[in-house]
């Protein structure tokens, strides 16, 4: 544990053998802190290293969005576009975009709830076709996929080769998803994160891994604020 402020944080320490120095990130969700060091160096001196940036992560933390209401009139984003959200009561129960908006009637009362469903569902249905395109390319049957509702990851690979993806991931730009999506199949190969896991991984996806990263780096804290 560490302590930020007011708040104590879990500490998480991973020992990396292609890493060359310390880094210290803050979960997307704000829930724990994670230091990555080299295979060589000690946890005692990881602690250290995120004790003495604990007034960065205060300020990280202070920076983390608010939980946003989903309602009529606020704007929710879909695969990377913002649109706006329009109940109406004669319209389908179903969401429908049109023209930048998110029509949907129904009861108004579970009009998040709803939403929430609808997003899950459409996110299902695109990780399941990125999946089945990337396993094609890297030569391997299409593995179980599961949603993930996880406060600190967006993908996994489990040893059974099953595939778990966040689904919040439907909010950001498709190639922000689909370079999430890649990273797990990549690791149906090499069960790390070695070179020939990154060269993999540079086969398999189509556009840039690293503009991706940096998309989640500075915005994925974001696709937490809708639905709390």
């Amino acid at each position: 544990m560490i302590v930020v402020g007011e708040r104590e944080l879990p500490l998480v320490i991973r020992k990396l053998g292609h890493a060359r120095r310390m880094t210290l990130r803050l979960a997307p969700d704000g829930s724990e802190a994670r230091v990555s060091i080299p295979a060589w160096c000690r946890v005692g001196d990881a602690e250290a290293f995120a004790r003495d940036r604990a007034d960065w992560l205060a300020g990280q933390l202070a920076n983390l969005p608010e939980a946003r209401q989903i309602a009529p009139g606020a704007t929710l984003c879909f695969r990377g576009e913002t649109l706006l959200i329009q109940w109406t009561e004669t319209a389908p129960r179903k969401p429908v975009i049109e023209d930048g908006r998110l029509i949907m009637g129904g009861p108004p009362e579970s009009l998040s709830r709803r939403l929430q469903r609808w997003l899950e569902g459409e996110a299902m249905w695109h990780f399941g076709g990125d999946l089945t395109h990337y396993c094609a390319q890297a030569g391997h049957q299409v593995p179980r996929l599961a949603l993930s509702r996880a406060q600190r990851r967006w993908g996994s690979c489990a040893s059974d080769g099953s595939i778990r993806i966040n689904w919040r991931l439907i909010m950001a730009p498709d190639f922000v998803r689909r370079s999430v999506v890649a990273h797990e199949v990549a690791h149906m190969t090499h069960f790390d994160h070695s070179p020939a896991f990154h060269a993999h991984l540079g086969t398999l996806f189509e556009d840039d891994v690293s503009a991706a990263n940096r998309w989640l780096k500075r915005n994925g804290r974001s696709l937490y604020a809708p639905f709390g």
